[in-house]
């Protein structure tokens, strides 16, 4: 049975650490009012610029359709792209992308694909190097970039259609986690090319009728690296928002464990102290009737 200085010092040493995530509670929830507001943001840039890419795409087919819409016609190579966090302490968060991830990237080679990888975030890298590190072709490490701005997700987005050009890839997938609220992160697969132009928003044209100059060929061939870009960069504020409000309820059930533990080691330590005490009265008194 451990003493009572060593009940004692651990009993301080769960209350250190309760302060500890009670702490980092309070920034997480602090930091992911921000986040919140800036994945929200980024939606709309993103849901009008798939609509205007569908409505160019509309009057664009045969081979004057660029390649990033077209595709390659084939579907053999794949590019996995898992986008997860660079820090933990924030529970089952990048464990489930790199679970939808793994899902598909096994049922691709079990169909005979060829798939490469490429890993955003330190929390992606290991448990997919463990399983597939010959077919991951590069990583990605985010931690030192204070925002998540274009300039961010611009060195992503080129080396995504450096590949694709270059015939390494047919189909491009980005794992990410898309923010529902504090306690819903939901893992997607979102295929970036060929872009995906059914089901994105309509534009309302009220019955004019649009004349592009350039062509439509023009705007989509400067728009749809663009759109990679854009993309790349509402993946990883919508994986921001949803890692602190994780990390929020992580540490938040941290700290309710460590209450409930300092409360059972307390009432173990005064049932000790209190054992240790009737024992050392029973010897003084059993001495005294001796004597």
């Amino acid at each position: 049975m451990a003493s009572l200085k060593d009940m004692r010092v651990r009993i301080s040493s769960v209350k250190a650490t309760q302060k500890i995530t009670k702490a980092m509670q309070m920034v997480a929830a602090a930091k992911l009012r921000r986040s919140q507001d800036a994945a929200q943001n980024a939606r709309p840039y993103a849901s009008r610029m798939a609509a205007v890419i569908a409505n160019l795409a509309s009057g664009v087919s045969g081979d004057g359709a660029p390649l990033l819409l077209a595709g390659t016609g084939s579907s053999k190579r794949h590019l996995i792209i898992v986008a997860a966090a660079d820090r933990g302490l924030a529970g089952g968060f990048s464990s489930s992308i790199v679970r939808a991830a793994r899902d598909r990237i096994a049922s691709l080679l079990a169909e005979g694909k060829d798939v490469k990888i490429i890993t955003v975030g330190k929390k992606a890298l290991p448990p997919l190097r463990r399983l597939y590190g010959d077919r991951i072709i590069e990583s990605f490490d985010l931690s030192s970039a204070r925002t998540l701005t274009l300039s961010v997700a611009q060195p992503i987005a080129d080396r995504i259609i450096s590949l694709y050009e270059a015939g390494d890839a047919d189909v491009v997938t980005l794992f990410y986690s898309r923010f529902q609220s504090v306690v819903s992160q939901t893992p997607v697969g979102q295929q970036l090319i060929p872009a995906q132009v059914e089901g994105a928003p309509a534009t309302e044209l009220n019955g004019a009728v649009y004349e592009y100059e350039p062509s439509e060929e023009g705007i989509l061939e400067t728009l749809l690296p663009r759109n990679i870009t854009v993309q790349v960069l509402s993946a990883l504020l919508e994986n921001m928002a949803g890692f602190y409000a994780s990390q929020m309820t992580a540490m938040d059930n941290a700290t309710r464990n460590a209450g409930d533990m300092i409360k059972a080691l307390t009432v173990q330590y005064n049932r000790t102290r209190q054992a240790q005490i009737t024992k050392e009265l029973i010897e003084i008194i059993s001495g005294a009737e001796a004597l």
